[in-house]
Formats: structure tokens, sequence, C-alpha cells
């Protein structure tokens, strides 16, 4: 057995430890989530918990793992009789990225069950989890479904598994620890929720303790039991504090006046639910046991809501979490003076508001600093300084210090809107998602077939209809039916995939004027957004000047999509088909790494073409490499930005040549067009019907 880096040896990261110690403390306050750039021992520190939890009592030969003092009266295992059972480690289970369904819940096997009426089932991760640590890294990476099972589970204390009428149910409580990179992408609001706390988690820029995390790295690395064997003694004071942290915490007094605190504090941060309430007092009331304390006071309230409230006060997936820290201390303060008199001379905290609340210098908390300059464009460039003079632009756009030919700085999205699903026509067979229509594991049933590999969603009646004329030869005489495993039929479903919305961006000139890019600018954001509630990845090129580049390779993070177009800055030649060519190599590379997610190209721009490195008629050499991915069928949508009295229509036309269909920015408005992927499906079936008549 490997030996595991001692959490006491941790440099730092006083919030990660403060709160997987919370969570060891009381189960009851839901986990962490663990939110970070990548290398900042997220992963180190989670695992090395596991070697502090207390051994806990186990039922002997019991595969939940049920509390000999108190089983499981439903275990599937059981029933058990109240014993003193035997002691051993609490768990860690991992969870992988890609496990399955069966392998998270367990799994029944349908053919004993129909046969011979038993269940058989075999017990999966959250069962192992059971009175232990269930550790899911990359959380956000995870399938909807997978997600779905796991919190319901860690909220309700029990999984429920059931296959076409055969349900069993198994006690599964455990403690829940996620870790994620966010630019990976982000987890829904809603299941943001269901995690107890979370913590944000950032590489030291202290040189001294970045030296001091190298140092012991490295000792631990050349001879990890020597290093382990150093930290035995903090290890053993830490464990020996858990066990008198669990015994105390049914003796600490939670009292109305902190329990107001607790609500006010809610409801000045406008957190959705009750939950958040509940988490804080849980998280509180953990904090005093952890200190030693019956009582829980203001500054434990205030320390459980920065862990408890940063995640559940996103209204959108480009916000950012964090927690306005004066106001905290204001509204603390606030009903702190509505408390029942406690003595006229105590004042136990007299300086809530002092130094550490976040107010003035640098934060430290890893969150960044909002408000605290002009955004680039509302900066006053030279050029708007002399007002005097009619200038043919009523807005001229700053120009960028030390740019390129006209350059200009980058401007503001509009506000986002609604806007109308543009999906992939066709039958997909991609990752699980809310876009385009596929082939997938949950959603109607449509039809059955054999079962490739180990039978996951039975389709019952193909299955009787296979296994009744068979049953003479069987020999039955019973009322049961003979099911032989050649009898089973697998339920073929159809749902929902996610894309790959792959983003090409005019950015050149003549995109520059301010309110246009702006509104351009939000047109791109709310597709973003629907991108982000569809579960699709993105990828975003942008073309101006002389060539095309990939401003973001294409990724589940659409926040960071957000970030790279509010920098955008436009101006220059429009090199089309480099913008084209750009796309259709990342699509290349993409259909690589990940064959079975369908792509969506969304062009938008003008239409119009002035040239770039490549020599040639540049609407020609557009329309060439629009047809490059007409041919191999990718689907397109042209948001044509074209505005005023005069139109060329050069949008349209290089729709034409993509085989895809081009919308207005007022059009893509979900309250302004009717029938946009009718549209965008019509468009793919015109270009392949064109494409036989050149054939023939």
């Amino acid at each position: 057995m490997s030996t595991r880096y001692p959490f006491t040896a941790v440099v730092g990261m006083d919030d990660l430890r403060l709160a997987l110690l919370l969570n060891a403390v009381s189960p009851a306050v839901g986990g962490v989530l663990v939110r970070g750039e990548k290398g900042t021992a997220k992963s180190t520190a989670v695992r090395a918990l596991a070697e502090l939890l207390p051994a806990v009592p186990v039922v002997a030969g019991c595969r939940f793992g049920c509390d000999p003092a108190s089983p499981d009266p439903g275990c599937p295992d059981g029933p058990h009789e109240a014993g003193p059972g035997v002691a051993r480690p609490a768990r860690m289970v991992e969870l992988p990225v890609g496990a399955s369904e069966d392998r998270l819940v367990g799994s029944l096997d349908i053919e004993k069950a129909l046969a011979e009426g038993v269940k058989a089932f075999e017990p999966g991760l959250l069962a192992d989890a059971h009175r232990g640590i269930l550790y899911v890294d990359e959380v956000n990476l995870l399938s909807d479904h997978l997600i779905d099972h796991l919190l319901d589970a860690a909220a309700m204390g029990f999984s429920h598994v059931e296959r076409e009428g055969v349900s069993v149910r198994h006690a599964a409580r455990f403690l829940l620890v996620g870790t994620m990179n966010p630019e990976e992408g982000e987890l829904r609001p809603q299941l943001l929720d269901r995690f107890g706390l979370t913590v944000e988690v950032a590489a030291s820029r202290d040189p001294e303790q970045r030296v001091e995390v190298v140092r012991r790295r490295l000792a631990f690395e050349d001879d990890p039991a020597a290093f382990a064997a150093r930290w035995t003694g903090e290890e053993s004071a830490l464990r020996e504090r858990i066990v008198a942290a669990r015994a105390l915490l049914p003796q600490v007094s939670l009292g109305d006046a902190v329990l107001l605190q607790i609500a006010a504090t809610c409801a000045a941060f406008e957190v959705d639910g009750m939950r958040a309430d509940i988490v804080m007092a849980r998280t509180a009331t953990a904090l005093a046991a952890w200190a030693g304390r019956t009582e829980v006071t203001s500054e434990d309230v205030r320390q459980a809501a920065l862990l408890a409230l940063p995640h559940r006060r996103r209204r959108s997936p480009f916000d950012a979490p964090g927690l306005d820290e004066d106001k905290l201390d204001e509204t603390l303060e606030r009903f702190r003076g509505e408390e029942p008199e406690s003595g006229p001379d105590e004042d136990p905290d007299p300086e809530p508001d002092g130094p550490g609340d976040g107010g003035g210098g640098p934060d430290g908390g890893g969150i960044p600093p909002q408000g605290d300059g002009p955004a680039p464009e509302d900066v006053p460039a030279p050029e708007e300084a002399p007002a005097s003079g009619p200038g043919p632009a009523p807005e001229p756009a700053p120009q960028k210090a030390g740019a390129g030919s006209g350059e200009r700085a980058a401007v503001k999205a509009a506000e986002p809107f609604r806007t109308k699903v543009l999906s992939v026509p066709g039958l997909g067979e991609g990752a699980a998602g809310r876009r385009s229509r596929a082939r997938t594991e949950h959603g109607r049933t449509t039809g059955s077939t054999r079962p490739r590999g180990a039978l996951t969603k039975l389709h019952l009646a193909a299955t009787v209809q296979a296994a009744a004329p068979h049953q003479k030869a069987r020999g039955r005489t019973g009322p049961g039916l003979v099911v032989r495993r050649d009898d089973l039929r697998q339920a073929t479903r159809e749902g929902r995939e996610g894309n790959l919305v792959l983003f090409a961006v005019d950015a050149s000139g003549s995109m520059a004027a301010r309110q246009r890019m702006s509104a351009v600018k939000g047109a791109v954001l709310s597709l973003l957004l629907d991108a982000y509630q569809r579960r699709d990845k993105v990828g975003l090129v942008t073309f101006r000047g002389r060539d095309a580049e990939v401003a973001l390779p294409p990724t589940s993070s659409v926040d960071a999509a957000a970030a790279r177009l509010e920098q955008l800055p436009t101006g220059g030649r429009t090199p089309l088909s480099a913008g084209l060519l750009k796309a259709h190599d990342v699509l290349r590379v993409e259909r690589l790494r990940d064959p079975s997610r369908r792509p969506l190209l969304v062009v938008v721009t003008d239409g119009r073409a002035t040239g770039g490195r490549a020599a040639g008629d540049p609407v020609a050499l557009a329309a060439r490499a629009a047809r490059l991915h007409a041919a191999e069928g990718t689907a397109s949508v042209v948001v044509d930005c074209e505005t005023g009295p005069v139109r060329l229509g050069l949008a349209g036309q290089l729709a034409r040549e993509l085989g895809g269909t081009a919308v207005t920015l007022d059009e893509l408005r979900a309250d302004s067009i009717a029938g946009l992927v009718r549209d965008v499906q019509a468009g793919q079936t015109g270009h392949a019907a064109r494409t036989a008549r050149r054939a023939a």
C-alpha cells in the first residue's frame, strides 16, 4: 500500500484544510467543492484527509458497511443482528470521470431477477463509500445524470437502484468532496448549491512558501515512509482533535441571536432557497466544536458565510463566485445589535469590521477586485479629448496604444438575450447534453437491440417477445418465464447530445463601430450562455488584419470564452478565408480527439472579405474555404451583422456556400424568429440536394 502525503505537511491553503476538517467533524455540513487552478495540491489534501478519520465499526461480512450498533433494516445483505462488529479504516473511494451509472450506483442481474425472482445486486461505489469519503476529481466533467445520482445520494443518505420494477435500496452516507478546474467548465447552479462548502485555491505568490512546498514534496518523493514518520505526532494530534470535536458537537448551542444573524446574512446576499441557512448553521456549529466551545459566536457565523455562500450567489455562468466582506460585516454588526442583552459591558468581539475584513488593500482571498478602475472602453482616449469640430463618427473607438494599423480597443458586450435553438441535423451519438437529437443512455425508448456487453437498460416487452416462442422447448412447467441470455434485449433510447459550438468572429475594421461591435458581442455572449445551458463545448476563432487566430481552443468553460470575447479588439482588414480555414483546422483536430461530438460552426460576420496573407480574390478564397466545411457536412449558421439601409447580402452568399443558413442579429432572438432549427436543417437538406444534382 502506497504512503500518502501527510495532511499536516500541506503548506498553506488554510481555507481548504479548515473546510475539509469541518466536514470530518460534521458530515452533515454537506461536503466540499474545491475550485482552483491545476497543480495546487487539491487532490493531495483530499487524499490525505482519509488518514485522519477514525476507524469505523462495521458488521462482519456486510458489503454495505452497516453500523453494528444500528444496522440498516433494508440492507440487501441483511437483516443484521446488533453486535460488536469489526473495525476497519475509513475508506476513501474515488469516482473516475468515465465511470458508468452501474459502476456508481451498482447493478442488478436482470436475468436472475426475471427467471428466478432473485435480487442479485452488485454494490457500486456509493455503497463502498458509505461512512467514508467519496472523492470526485474533476467533478465538473462528470455526466449530468451521474452528478444527479451522486448528489441525490449525498442529500438523502441512501441510494435507490431500480431496473424494470426490480429495486434495491441501501444506505449511502459519506463525506462528498469534489475538485474542479474552472477553466474546464462550470457546474450547473442547482448542482453547485448541493455542495455544502466551497473553497477557492491558488498557488501562493510568496517565494518562501513556494520554496517550502518544493522542499517538502521532494523530501516525500525521495523517501515517503521517512517523510510521513516525521509528521506522525502532528497527524495523531489532529486525529484526536477530530474525535474530540465530534464528541463535543451535540453539546454546542445555536442561540436565537446567532440564527437571526445567519438568516439575515442569507437574505442580505439574496441567496435562493433555504439550503444556505441550514448549511451555515451546521458549519457554524462545527466551527464552535472544532474550537472546543459549546457556544456559537458571530465570528463562527462570519467564517461559515465565507465558506457556504460564495458559490450560491452566482446568477449566471459568467459571474465569478465571491462575497463582499464589507457587506457581510455590516450585516453581522447590524443584527448583532438586535441580540438579547448579554450584559452591559460584555463585548467579546468589539472590532468585527476592523483589519482583515477585506476592505482597502488586496483581499488575498483569490477573488479579483471588482470596480477598482474603469474598463478599457471607458478610458477617455486622446482622440476624444478635443471635442471641437464635426467628426464623421459620433462615437469613435479609441486606438490601443502600440497597436497595429486601425486597431481599436475592446468594447463592452451588450446585454445577453435568450436565443433560438441552433441544432445539428440528424441523429448523433455524442456526449449527453441538451442541443441535438442523439442516441443516449437516457431519454425516450425508441426500440430495442441485442446488448453488446453488460445489459444496462432492459426492454421488457422485447425480451418477453424473444423468450416466448421457446418456452415449450425449454421445458417450462410453471408460471415463471424461462429466460436465457440470448433473449435479453437492450432498450435503445433517444435524447439530446452536447455539441462543439465553434464561433468564428469577424473583428475587422468593418465591424469596429462601437455600437455595432457591442451588439455583436452581446449576440455571441447570448449564444455562449445557451451553450452553457445545453452542455456544449465551445471554441473561439477570430480574424482581422491579415490573419486569423484561435482565441480559445475548444473547452467546456464558456466563461473563459466570454472573457476572451470581452477583451477582443477590432480593426484592420477582413481575412474571411483565413478565419474559415482556421476554423476548419480546429474542427479537423477535434474530430480526431472526439469523433462522436458533432460540430456546429457559427460564423459572425457581415460577409465582407478584403484580403489577408493569401494572394487572390478575397471573395473567391472565402467561398472556396466555405466549401471545405460544406464538403465535410459541418452544420453551420452565419449570423449576419450587416446594418444600414443598403445591404449587400454577402453573409447570405457565404451561408449558401457553407450549406447552412443565415440569420440577422434581430432574428437570432428567441422572440423574433420562428423555426430557426428548421431553417438550419432545411439549409443542410438543400445543400445535399444541390450536391447530388451537381454529381448527376
